[in-house]
């Protein structure tokens, strides 16, 4: 049919919208560039919508393709678990699964996964814990809770418990829209270290922050440090300053609605790993381990990917 919407067309949109270039997505998929712009065009003739600011350096999604973006998201994960779980343990399973996590996990990665869940599983409780890293590493080896949930790439030790990375989240440094940096394809960590720096202070984000720089970001002029990512967010967007950090918590407006720019970094940097730990020497059965097969099959090849780009 003339105005037919396919499963490919949605993936290759997907792929513009968390790379930013529609040359990025075209080497992600393994396809044309051409391939890409043909999909986006199509999907923008059947929605009579433009889902994409063309920008010097790559594309922006606009409002509309936001929203879009995100039906887009929910039909290629429904497709993804139809696919993957149909092996896993019918719906009839119930009991409950102490799950611990930490502030990142918790708002922006679990939520998503846990609602996706709950419709395979409905009878399935899942009692979820607040935990800091210390607090959950503690908590796993220990044998009080079933599963913790955190980033492990700021682990110190991982005697006591498994560990198995479910996704890494590239970092990229944020300005506002009206920044000195706003316009360049991607910028160095010296060019970074030049401007105002926003700390964030949540789950050993200021720690892993400084690890980029050799002297522990100690010649950084930092304008202030916050545990609130809002904050952060209006302050960058306000263009107060700048901060580095991944795509699993971008997102490319602050609260006010002034834009925000996430630029790669041409230095290398570490990504962001968010995994799942149990403990050493008792491997998860029955519910637990169905939950934990859960997760690691719905996150399978997959990078944590932002809200867009």
């Amino acid at each position: 049919m003339k105005n037919e919407v396919t499963l490919r067309q949605f993936r290759y949109f997907i792929a513009a919208a968390t790379t930013g270039q529609f040359s990025t997505a075209a080497i992600a998929e393994h396809v044309s560039q051409s391939a890409i712009t043909n999909a986006v065009q199509s999907l923008e003739r059947r929605l009579k919508l433009k889902l994409f600011e063309r920008l010097p350096h790559g594309v922006s999604l606009t409002p509309e393709g936001q929203v879009f973006f995100h039906h887009a998201l929910h039909v290629m994960d429904a497709v993804n678990d139809a696919l993957n779980h149909a092996t896993l343990k019918p719906q009839a399973m119930e009991g409950t699964i102490r799950l611990a996590a930490t502030y990142t996990v918790l708002g922006y990665f679990l939520p998503d996964l846990l609602s996706r869940y709950k419709r395979s599983y409905p009878n399935v409780e899942i009692d979820l814990v607040d935990m800091e890293r210390r607090q959950l590493e503690r908590a796993v080896r220990e044998g009080n809770v079933d599963l913790g949930i955190g980033l492990t790439s700021n682990l110190e030790q991982r005697d006591g418990f498994h560990v198995h990375t479910l996704v890494r989240s590239r970092r990229r440094v944020w300005v506002g829209a009206g920044h000195a940096l706003a316009n360049h394809a991607s910028v160095t960590l010296d060019q970074i270290s030049e401007h105002p720096y926003i700390v964030l202070q949540i789950d050993d984000a200021e720690a892993a922050a400084m690890r980029h720089w050799p002297d522990g970001g100690s010649h950084l002029k930092v304008a202030m440090r916050t545990a609130s990512l809002e904050a952060l967010r209006g302050l960058v967007a306000h263009g107060f300053g700048v901060s580095i950090l991944s795509d699993l918590v971008y997102r490319p407006w602050s609260l006010e609605g002034k834009r925000i720019i996430a630029l790669p970094v041409s230095d290398p940097l570490e990504p962001m790993e968010v995994g799942l730990l149990w403990r050493a020497r008792s491997e998860p059965r029955g519910l637990v381990d169905t939950f934990r097969q859960f997760l690691i099959q719905a996150c399978e090849g997959t990078d944590a990917r932002p809200t867009a780009a």
